[in-house]
């Protein structure tokens, strides 16, 4: 169907000079209000006042204007139902054969200004959703245009045929509804972030918009693609920026936020090697180069082909030894001159510079099931010394609490089960995501690649047995920190007496699945 007359009123103004050139230029009539009214006009293209149509003026600040049955019999009217156009005569209207609206800024004026709630609900668009959604319902007639970018792809159409294809029509209403789901989102976070003091609610919205597609998923048969909720406060690696590299993988993303997390949890300057999702080597020093290296050599075998979480400024001497082996992907606070001419010789790396404050404030953890959706908390509890109970005879030294608390720490990011092994400032094995605890003991024990004496173990849960104590004392462990809470605790801590093992009860689990 012929486009003859079209409604235009946007917030976002990108590209509408050239566009209603375009639709003047194919005698379409353009009815406008308010501030593109005056945009077009400024630029030399006449609209039909809004209010001409309705016979009424705006009102209340500009709050009701396009609410009038004037505007939305126009557009939700059936061109091929008689009922409708009968209707249509008695009232003297006349259709809209072209939406093209954008909203408010909510999300940059409300959301990213922090504002409170008077002045947030001053940026909440109603007649500008209510006006899309009537024009995507009625999609069989009726184009909506809600991004820029679609302007060209609308523009030339009209240009060749005078109206657009029910194809482009189907397309444009689909995204049209995707729009205002986002938008509507964006404003319950808000007010849930304002209101629910961390309640979850009944009906859960989630505000994601697309950042980019991937080449592919996991494997190459999946289609993949990255997402962004805009509204998330803090550091997130959403939000950091691609230095040099090749293209972020579906993988890579998923390590990068391990390493970033972990970061995150150490908050001190650290090297992290994340491997399939799991590190493989930690270690804190004020030295990020120095750190790199004890990391790495925890399991050199592992870090090849991993992906490296630096907490801290790389500098030229941590370039250089990054780039002794291959390495997947690097993020990092930031790089020195220097130290991105030494990466730059490695072209494939994929660098990621995220300068913020490391302090994540997502607070919600999403895992997608069949059919729906488990959301919790993000597991950050901190740890607390005064919190632990000692269980064992012997006391632990205060090196054996430092070197604990750093286990535990990591062991928060280690697939279940899971057991590390550590000294105060760096990891010295890792078992993970095994069906048995003495199994990921096991594992730790036959990928040291050096003494095991003398360290701390971590374990993201309880011992169901004794038989993992009994192989982390072989190995030479002396200090061991745990949840507790299995019905053989008693069997566990006698275990731990037998080896002159301290052993530390947090009361905490931290299973990852």
């Amino acid at each position: 169907m012929k486009i003859k007359r079209a409604l235009v009123s946007v917030s976002d103004k990108i590209g509408l000079q050239t566009f209603a050139e375009i639709l003047k230029a194919q005698e379409i009539e353009i009815i406008s209000t308010g501030g593109t009214a005056k945009f077009l006009e400024e630029s030399g293209i006449g609209v039909t006042p809004l209010s001409s149509v309705t016979n009424f003026p705006e009102i209340l600040d500009g709050r009701v204007k396009t609410l009038h049955p004037a505007i939305f019999g126009g557009v939700l009217a059936v061109r091929n139902d008689h009922r409708h156009q009968k209707q249509m005569q008695e009232h003297h209207l006349e259709g809209i054969d072209l939406v093209v609206v954008n909203l408010y800024p909510f999300e940059q004026k409300a959301v990213f200004q922090n504002l409170n709630i008077p002045d947030a609900v001053e940026w909440i668009d109603i007649g500008g959703p209510s006006l899309i959604r009537a024009a995507a319902k009625n999609h069989a007639f009726v184009t909506v245009v809600i991004d820029p970018e679609d302007y060209p792809r609308v523009a030339e159409e009209i240009q060749h045929h005078g109206a657009v294809s029910e194809q482009t029509r189907v397309q444009l209403a689909v995204k049209a509804f995707q729009f205002t789901s986002y938008y509507d989102a964006v404003i319950s976070n808000y007010f849930s972030a304002k209101l629910d003091h961390g309640n979850f609610p009944q009906y859960f919205p989630v505000n994601l918009k697309q950042l980019s597609a991937l080449r592919y998923g996991e494997n190459p048969h999946q289609k993949a693609s990255l997402y962004a909720s805009s509204t998330i406060p803090g550091a997130a690696l959403t939000k950091a920026q691609k230095l040099q590299g090749k293209e972020l993988s579906f993988n890579n993303l998923l390590d990068l936020d391990s390493a970033f997390q972990l970061c995150c949890s150490l908050a001190r300057p650290c090297a992290v090697i994340i491997k399939h999702n799991n590190p493989c080597g930690v270690a804190v020093n004020e030295s990020i180069a120095d750190a790199y290296r004890k990391a790495r050599a925890v399991d050199p075998v592992a870090a090849f082909g991993g992906v490296v979480g630096i907490h801290g400024v790389v500098d030229e001497a941590t370039a250089r030894v990054i780039t002794e082996a291959f390495i997947e992907g690097l993020i990092a606070h930031d790089f020195t001159e220097e130290a991105l001419k030494v990466l730059s010789a490695k072209s494939g790396i994929r660098v990621m510079k995220l300068p913020a404050p490391w302090v994540i404030e997502d607070r919600v953890d999403i895992k997608k099931i069949t059919g729906g959706a488990l959301i919790q908390e993000r597991d950050d509890v901190p740890f607390n010394r005064s919190e632990c109970r000692v269980v064992t005879r012997r006391e632990p030294s205060d090196d054996e609490w430092t070197a604990m608390e750093f286990a535990w720490i990591v062991a928060r990011h280690v697939k279940s089960n899971a057991i590390v092994f550590s000294t105060a400032t760096e990891t010295v094995a890792v078992g993970a995501g095994q069906m048995s605890r003495v199994d990921s003991v096991k594992i730790a024990r036959l990928k040291a690649q050096s003494s095991l004496e003398g360290t701390a173990v971590g374990s993201d849960a309880f011992f169901p047995f004794r038989d993992g104590v009994d192989e982390l004392a072989a190995a030479g462990a002396r200090a061991v920190i745990q949840p507790g809470g299995s019905i053989r605790d008693q069997e566990v801590i006698a275990a731990a007496n037998e080896h002159g093992l301290a052993m530390v009860f947090t009361g905490v689990r931290h299973f990852r699945h």
